[in-house]
Formats: C-alpha cells, sequence, structure tokens
C-alpha cells in the first residue's frame, strides 16, 4: 500500500497544479505516476518532457513501445507495464508484440529483437554494450542516433519505475485490465 499522496489539482504543490493540467489535457485523467510526482514539481516536470522528448526521436511506435516495455519488464514495475499496454493499445501497436514483450517471448522480426535485446544489455550492463552488441545494433539498421536515443528512454522509465517503486503506485483503473505480474 502507497504511503505516497497522490494528488489532484486541488492538493497538488502551486508548482504542480500546470503540470497535472496537462497530464489531465494529454491523457483525459491524471495517472497516479504523475499524481505522486507532483509531490516534487521538478521530477514532475522532467518526467513529461522526457516523455514529450522520447516520443520526438527516430523511433516508430512498435519501437518506442519496445524500448519502453524492455525496461519497464526488467525493472518489474508493477504500474509501468500495464500503463504502457495500454498506451501500446492507444498507439494501435500490434496486442501481439505487446503480449511478447510482457511474457519475455521472442521479437516478431529481427530488427524489434535486436532493439529488445540492446536495450536489455545497457540496463543490465548499466551502458556498457560489447562491441559484438553494437555491431548487430547497427547491423539491422540502427545508427548512433538510436543509441543515444535509448539512453532517453532508459532515463524517462528510471524515473517513472523507480518512484513507482518506493511509491508503490497503485495502478489506475484503467490500467488494470492489463495487470502484471513476472
Amino acid at each position: 500500500m502507497s504511503t505516497f499522496t497522490i494528488h489532484d489539482l486541488d492538493s497538488a504543490p502551486e508548482g504542480s497544479k500546470p503540470l497535472l493540467e496537462n497530464s489531465l489535457k494529454g491523457f483525459g485523467m491524471i495517472p497516479n505516476l504523475h499524481g505522486v510526482m507532483a509531490e516534487a514539481p521538478s521530477v514532475l516536470e522532467a518526467y513529461q518532457q522526457l516523455h514529450k522528448l522520447f516520443q520526438e526521436t527516430s523511433f516508430n511506435k512498435d519501437e518506442l513501445t519496445v524500448i519502453w516495455q524492455t525496461i519497464n519488464v526488467e525493472h518489474e514495475c508493477h504500474y509501468c507495464v500495464p500503463a504502457h499496454t495500454a498506451v501500446a493499445h492507444m498507439m494501435k501497436v500490434d496486442a501481439a508484440l505487446t503480449e511478447a514483450l510482457r511474457n519475455g517471448e521472442a521479437m516478431p522480426t529481427q530488427k524489434l529483437q535486436v532493439l529488445h535485446d540492446t536495450t536489455l544489455a545497457m540496463v543490465r550492463n548499466r551502458g556498457h554494450l560489447s562491441e559484438d552488441e553494437i555491431t548487430a545494433f547497427y547491423a539491422v539498421g540502427y545508427k548512433q542516433q538510436q543509441l543515444l536515443e535509448i539512453v532517453l528512454g532508459l532515463a524517462q522509465k528510471v524515473m517513472s519505475n523507480y518512484v513507482n517503486h518506493i511509491a508503490r503506485t497503485p495502478v489506475d483503473e484503467g490500467f488494470l485490465p492489463f495487470s502484471w505480474d513476472k
């Protein structure tokens, strides 16, 4: 059970109120994660900015989903796995891809598999990649830009996954159909 306050527009610190308004406009609700982060306005602002910037990278919707969910599953985030499953459905990502990610199964294409493997190696090895891993990443068509963009996605997910771990953020009602346990 969470002991953290899940702020709304009335209870949030002044610096978080416009940020929560952005959440409400963007999602049609204030996700519990944002409500928790609102306790520290700079944290919520940084998270929202990282989310926006990561969505503006060169990755398509399937690739964004692979990166987000690879990190979420590896970090065993009880909140972000269902939340990003819902986001993937809203983005019209093939449900087979989201299920493969949630269940640790093979990706549907070699390129997505290499993206998954590279992201997982970055998480597990704290950014250290072998020459073979980098060569495999480039061999499927990715470039240095995409390696750096994975780091951006990782920064965003570390923020949300770690906040959810310490706050035990309850999963929003709309994400409950996608609940997940490792």
